[in-house]
């Protein structure tokens, strides 16, 4: 079991940033894989980026260079560094994540808007 806790969503005009948490706690939490997903109203949960327990990440094409996901193993946290944010940001974030034990985890979603 994998307890998921995200954290720093909010408000934000276009332009600016946000930084999401997401930490994990459980019987067996050993990171091997993880990421964050985004939906928006009437849209499928689609994959925002991921990063796998060796630092390598993936992007989806639009956050890439704006994006950016990393990992705290001491801290058992996930986070997603997001810049220059634009309203087609706008959407509920949730984390996704993988651990050695198997299964696939998800946290209860953080809202983000990005509107003036």
């Amino acid at each position: 079991q994998v307890d998921l806790v995200e954290s720093g969503g909010g408000l934000v005009q276009p332009g600016g940033s946000l930084r999401l948490s997401c930490a994990a706690s459980g019987a067996d939490f050993v990171f091997t894989s993880g990421g964050w997903y985004r939906q928006a109203p009437g849209m499928q949960r689609a994959s925002v980026a991921d990063i796998l327990r060796n630092g390598i990440t993936t992007y989806q094409d639009s956050v890439k260079g704006r994006f950016t996901i990393s990992r705290d193993g001491a801290r058992n946290t996930l986070y997603l560094e997001m810049n220059d944010l634009r309203p087609a940001d706008t959407a509920v974030y949730y984390c996704n994540w993988r651990p050695l034990s198997g299964g696939s985890y998800w946290g209860l979603g953080t809202q983000v808007t990005v509107d003036s």
